[in-house]
């Protein structure tokens, strides 16, 4: 079996696999684990979605955080580390929690509802003010006082990963001790198939590798790996690779807070290493979407102008939070679905498989994606029909059943979702 991407998606796949028996290699353009879209992560570890298969990975994936060590079972050096801060999501019209909470009774995850006095006591220095929709810095609507107040629903569960290139490596070391091999530096330029399966894969330098599976987890990469094999011409929902810039501020007296899910102006924020602010935007329509046809052409470096608009939004929150003038922080590019929900699925050439749109949300769900993506593997391997009668995975740590036909590729988009990086 082949593996195509060793982020932190294609990393969970490898161990999942090489665990369950199955020859293992990883092939992977950079030089490490991590080192793709995965190093630009956010990393926030929350259970805010809009469907309950999307709400069950996460509650179930958190539980694969909190025991890192035990969910990788090997020794692999130092290890990612999950911050249990809790997250607070402010209310906001285009996702009322009327419209989830009922999803989080569901499945189980505990929650705490606030109203605004509760919010400005439990989240020091924040604006309970009501501003939606988002604007633009250069609309003076953006600096008026609000007229009303917000509040927002807490999970103390939530969280963030430390690191999440290192979560990556943990990952593909705990699969290298299974068997897996990772071949770096590996670029691959063709797909090839007979009878209507896929029979290996070739890398630019000539190699050729034989296979009977191939599962493309190559992020912001796969929409193109996916032309090269052939297939896509039966999906309903499709793919785009999408710029995206993380800010980094410092802050002289820390933040010790909840991460901040701020979709009423239209930003987050957690506390980040070194006593600084990660803030990051949640794709509101005033803002254009930086997309891009081919991500090796994407300027890694941070703008002034996305890093003054994403910091000013979170200074409107967080009272005292400063708005630097140099640009701090990370670019990444996403991998976005049409509706912002991944595809984990099979596809209309036998034995190649997908990972992909994960829309810059699926970080925290890579410790059960793995899982998922075996099970889904071995039983349509050994006949399963899962376009007629989809898969249904039980979760291991809380004995959720998921039903993976949620991830499907012929899905009907999810018109609940917010049509952003939330999900």
């Amino acid at each position: 079996m082949v593996v195509i991407g060793a982020g932190v998606i294609g990393s969970s796949i490898a161990l999942e696999l090489a665990r369950a028996g199955h020859r293992v290699i990883v092939l992977d353009r950079t030089p490490g684990a991590g080192q793709g879209s995965t190093s630009a992560s956010s990393a926030i570890v929350r259970f805010n979605f809009s469907t309950t298969a999307g709400v069950a990975m996460a509650w179930e994936a958190h539980f694969g955080w909190l025991d890192w060590a035990g969910h990788l079972e090997h020794d692999v050096g130092d290890l990612a580390i999950f911050r249990k801060s809790g997250l607070v999501m402010l209310d906001v019209e285009a996702a009322p929690r009327t419209s989830w909470l009922p999803l989080f009774d569901e499945v189980g995850v505990p929650y705490e509802e606030w109203d605004s006095a509760t919010l400005a006591e439990r989240v020091p220095g924040i604006d309970a003010g009501r501003y939606w929709p988002p604007k633009r810095l250069d609309d003076d609507e953006f600096w008026k006082d609000a007229k009303h107040s917000l509040g927002g629903v807490y999970t103390p569960d939530a969280g963030y990963v430390s690191d999440p290139s290192l979560a990556a490596v943990n990952l593909a070391s705990a699969a290298s001790a299974c068997g897996a091999e990772f071949r770096f530096r590996s670029t691959v330029s063709a797909v090839d198939m007979a009878g209507g399966r896929v029979t290996s894969v070739r890398l630019s330098d000539g190699t050729r590798i034989p296979c009977a599976v191939v599962v493309n987890a190559a992020g912001p990469w796969s929409g193109a790996l996916n032309r090269l094999a052939g297939v896509g011409s039966d999906f309903t929902v499709g793919v785009r690779p999408m710029r995206q810039e993380v800010a980094h501020v410092p802050i002289l007296e820390g933040y010790e807070g909840p991460v901040v899910a701020d979709m009423d102006l239209g930003t987050y924020f957690r506390s980040e290493v070194g006593g600084n602010l990660l803030v990051g935007g949640t794709e509101p329509e005033c803002d254009p979407m930086q997309w891009t046809d081919d991500p090796d052409t994407v300027d890694i470096h941070p703008t002034a102008a996305v890093f003054e608009v994403q910091v000013t939004r979170a200074a409107r929150r967080l009272a005292g939070l400063p708005v630097p003038n140099r640009a701090r922080g990370v670019v990444g590019v996403y991998d976005v679905a049409d509706d912002w929900t991944p595809i984990y699925d099979r596809t209309e050439l036998e034995g190649y498989y997908v990972a992909i749109g994960t829309s810059g949300n699926q970080f925290k769900n890579a410790p059960v994606v793995g899982q998922l993506m075996t099970e889904l593997i071995n039983q349509v391997e050994n006949g399963v029909d899962h376009d007629a009668s989809p898969v249904r995975f039980r979760a291991p740590r809380t004995g959720l059943e998921i039903d993976l036909g949620a991830f499907s590729r012929k899905r009907n988009r999810n018109t609940a979702n917010s049509g952003t990086v939330m999900g």
